[in-house]
């Protein structure tokens, strides 16, 4: 796992470092739930140039000739998703591995001469044993979508209290549906569960339930940061603003609907739905949906009141708050069925 916000020197001349980079906006917290250990994961340079738009907007935009931020940022995630499946773009790929200690032992394919171009690299696939479901036997079982840092909320008024502080998030504005609406109602007081793939994760995303996987339909909107910075922002709605594809689905063992929305973000081309994330497949827990292309992004799947009970340290976690880190497969709780 890479750590390069460590900073090991630097920990030793500046105590404290860690806090003022937080409060700064250069980085957050994370717990690694396989040891429980908490470390600070710094934010990339471009996520940084992101956030410095979004909240001190306002002079650069004097720089910028007027444009807004909100072009930028879309200028920005065109531009770099065009070079990066370019074919020169493969010279970035022995860089990316060492700076995030990726283990190329768990690739399908791990002659990294067999990649194309950076994308290909960035959004590859992993051994079909690198990645087990646990408790795959028990049918209440719900398993982690992605690589990523992970919040759980019993309910949306608990998020809103202690992580998505956007004035205008709803589940209505989350999925794009009028408020009152029957697809409104059905999670009205439901659970969520956020899932943010930071650059160095596998970004490929996967079922959480055992289930049927119905129509997407997918939302313009922008290419905000999805950095937690930004997202406890007072006022600044990311989820509800960013450019997103909601997939329907019901769940095998309750019958009940989930939502499963896929949030792009700054740099993130493309939101690509696979074989497992077409309409009518019915999929397992761990079965492929999609990826993310280049860049960091974000999962976020809702549940509709009373039917999952997430796992203790996520709820605990994520009550401090702060993000744990999770693999895919790993358990987040369990239905009510």
């Amino acid at each position: 796992m890479h750590r390069l916000l460590e900073l090991p020197l630097v920990h030793k001349l500046i105590p404290g470092i860690e806090k003022l980079a937080s409060e700064y906006h250069v980085g957050n917290f994370v717990i690694d739930r396989t040891n429980g250990e908490r470390f600070f994961e710094s934010m990339p340079i471009y996520t940084r140039l992101g956030m410095h738009l979004l909240f001190y907007g306002g002079e650069q935009r004097k720089v910028l000739h007027s444009k807004s931020v909100e072009a930028v940022l879309r200028d920005l995630s065109v531009r770099q998703g065009k070079i990066y499946d370019a074919h020169d773009s493969v010279k970035s790929i022995p860089s990316f591995i060492q700076t995030y200690a990726i283990r190329t032992d768990e690739l399908l394919l791990p002659d990294i001469a067999q990649y194309k171009t950076f994308n290909e690299f960035f959004f590859r696939r992993l051994k079909p044993d690198a990645r087990p479901v646990q408790n795959v036997e028990d049918p209440a079982g719900i398993c982690s979508a992605a690589d990523c840092r992970l919040v759980v909320y019993q309910n949306v008024d608990l998020a809103k209290l202690f992580w998505i502080k956007g004035n205008n998030f709803t589940v209505a504005s989350l999925l794009g549906v009028a408020p009152g609406s029957d697809t409104a109602r059905a999670f009205d007081g439901g659970s969520v569960a956020v899932f943010r793939l930071a650059p160095a994760d596998y970004h490929r995303f996967h079922s959480p339930i055992d289930g049927t996987v119905g129509e997407v339909r997918d939302l313009p909107g922008e290419y905000y940061t999805v950095n937690p910075q930004a997202v406890n922002e007072q006022g600044f709605d990311v989820f509800t603003a960013n450019k997103r594809a909601v997939l329907s689905m019901t769940h095998a063992a309750s019958g009940k609907p989930v939502a499963f929305v896929a949030i792009g973000a700054m740099l993130v081309g493309s939101i690509v739905w696979t074989a497992g994330g077409q309409s009518g497949a019915q999929v397992r827990r761990g079965d492929e949906l999609g990826y993310f292309a280049y860049g960091g992004s974000t999962v976020v799947v809702l549940f509709p009141p009373g039917l999952v009970a997430f796992d203790d340290d996520l709820r605990k976690n994520s009550e401090v708050p702060v993000e744990t880190l999770v693999k895919v497969g790993m358990s987040i709780g369990r239905a009510d069925i």
